[in-house]
């Protein structure tokens, strides 16, 4: 991967906020979940989704998800969003800080850049085109939010064709191969 620049190791990730909540627009709308609302019930039950367990790895009981999303939001690390198109919430997003994400051992990651964990819950809501038309509303919107992040990057499991499709669609170029704990990974990013 010697075509993404490095970063001193040294860098001191203190001074790095945490991720941003995205300010959407083209109909888009994102906001922090809330474990102490129906947030709670929603994000587990999609985790519980075969489509969605199946590359998450996370079908994990209601009270493990409700220790997560208050994990992610006491820390600076990733942040925990929900985006509705309308009414309705249709994509669970995770907003995180790479060079504080296990991804950092396998890319050199800029103290700046962000990542994006991607599902979208509901089965019926797949294949409508909804992630290619989100991310270049949401990349959009992390760079306006952090002007010294310069590249967003996702990390789908290598056979999740049907994500690694719209991920390139929504603007995200293949960089390589990498391996993660639980999966071998695509590595994609878009750059500002």
């Amino acid at each position: 991967m010697s075509h993404l620049d490095a970063y001193r190791r040294t860098d001191d990730l203190s001074a790095v906020p945490g991720p941003p909540l995205p300010a959407l627009a083209g109909g888009w709308r994102a906001r922090v979940v809330d474990p102490d609302t129906r947030d709670l019930d929603l994000v587990h039950r999609w985790m519980q989704a075969p489509h969605v367990a199946a590359f998450w790895h996370q079908a994990w009981p209601r009270g493990q998800w409700e220790e997560e999303l208050r994990r992610q939001l006491s820390g600076r690390h990733s942040l925990p969003v929900l985006v509705s198109r309308g009414e309705d919430p249709v994509i669970y997003l995770e907003v995180y800080r790479a060079a504080r994400d296990v991804v950092a051992q396998v890319y050199q990651a800029r103290p700046h850049d962000l990542g994006l964990h991607v599902a979208v819950g509901e089965l019926s809501m797949t294949d409508q085109g909804l992630v290619r038309e989100l991310l270049p509303e949401v990349t959009a919107a992390l760079f306006d939010a952090d002007p010294r992040c310069t590249r967003v990057l996702l990390e789908p499991d290598v056979r999740n064709r049907r994500a690694i499709a719209s991920f390139t669609a929504g603007g995200f170029a293949p960089v390589g191969e990498v391996l993660l704990p639980d999966k071998v990974a695509l590595l994609m990013v878009r750059t500002r």
